[in-house]
């Protein structure tokens, strides 16, 4: 198969690197890292200008009614920029709306969402749990029509800068609460990547009405999983790229012995190693993308295809950059050390390479006819 960005998606593609590369220098992802939320309000309503909280959403909620290739697009750029926003966790919070959500929920949380009015997260892992894909702990205490939430989350992003959190709980239903609501405290957590801020969320007798429960069941969010992880994918591959090509600039520029470093075997071939990577990764990526758009039915396998090897990618092509770097490479000044973190991070997230690629082998071998191991 034949596969090229459109236009349309070229152009998503070059307004968005124009617009993170302008905002997102050094020294001002630095400066986010060290403030109280990681990003700045002006950035994010210029997002919301660009259409990028809705670009996958559909139309009838302000959307702009695009497909997971769009969003692969974007996040790529968003990944190469390190771009410390909340958009990602807003994104997840948007798709599992427009999947499970009534309309009277669509039209109270998701359309102001996809316009940039509110912002919204996912409160998934429980404090203690092994933090399973699709296994969670917290308790949905019925009371009247409604329920009560006691207990606490960990994990979950952007919590301190959010206007509501998706809830999930042990009976498979995602609930929205306000994040300002009676018994609801955020706390910072320490986090190994300084430019994606992680809080835990404690949950006191917090009440949900029941029009805030969303009324899908717990499998059905899964191919709002499967987006999300081409998502964070892409977001990796774009860390690849940008560290991969620091690493060949610095290649060409340094010299040893009167010759480019880049010019050595034991040089040149870690980077030949670092391209490989990078673009298998992108092509699991716009795979997976694609069948997310066009062939749902395969997304599934290609998701965790694309998730486990853009994880590894994601981290192996920084670490690989930081020692064709050298000495200057380890240190606190320059900025290798945020994309190796923010892609260590990203493989950890919504399920670790080891986790996909047993999920993809499950598969193989159920259509193939074979027993499936335990």
């Amino acid at each position: 198969m034949y596969f090229d960005l459109t236009d349309e998606q070229q152009a998503i593609k070059a307004t968005a690197h124009e617009f993170l590369a302008a905002r997102y220098k050094s020294e001002r992802i630095r400066e986010l890292a060290e403030s109280e939320h990681g990003f700045e309000q002006s950035d994010w309503e210029e997002m919301a200008g660009l259409g990028w909280q809705g670009l996958a959403l559909p139309e009838e909620w302000s959307g702009q009614g695009l497909g997971i290739v769009e969003l692969a697009v974007l996040f790529e750029e968003m990944g190469y920029a390190l771009a410390p926003s909340p958009l990602f966790s807003n994104t997840i919070a948007g798709l599992a709306l427009a999947h499970g959500g009534s309309d009277d929920q669509c039209e109270r949380f998701l359309r102001p969402l996809a316009e940039g009015k509110l912002r919204g997260t996912p409160a998934l892992w429980d404090a203690g749990s092994p933090a399973t894909i699709g296994e969670f702990t917290m308790e949905a205490r019925a009371d009247g029509d409604g329920v009560v939430l006691d207990g606490e989350k960990v994990l979950v992003m952007d919590a301190a800068a959010a206007d509501f959190l998706l809830v999930a709980t042990a009976d498979g239903h995602r609930h929205v609460v306000e994040s300002g609501a009676p018994g609801v405290t955020v706390a910072p957590a320490t986090s190994i990547d300084l430019t994606r801020r992680l809080y835990s969320v404690r949950f006191e007798g917090v009440r949900v009405a029941p029009e805030n429960s969303l009324p899908g069941s717990d499998d059905e969010y899964f191919p709002v999983f499967h987006r999300v992880c081409v998502a964070l994918a892409a977001e990796s591959t774009g860390i690849a790229q940008r560290t991969m090509e620091m690493a060949v600039e610095y290649a060409k520029d340094r010299q040893q012995f009167g010759r480019p470093i880049g010019s050595y075997q034991a040089v040149s071939h870690r980077c030949a190693q670092m391209l490989l990577e990078t673009e298998n990764a992108r092509s699991a990526v716009y795979g997976a993308a694609w069948a997310a758009d066009a062939e749902p039915e395969s997304l599934p396998t290609a998701a965790s295809m694309a998730k486990a090897y853009a994880s590894d990618a994601g981290w192996r092509v920084p670490d690989a950059s930081l020692q064709v770097h050298g000495g200057i490479g380890f240190t606190w000044e320059h900025d290798l050390h945020f994309f190796l973190k923010r892609g260590k991070a990203n493989a950890a997230m919504f399920g670790d390479a080891k986790w996909h690629r047993e999920r993809v082998a499950d598969a193989v071998l159920s259509a193939a006819g074979e027993p499936v191991s335990a």
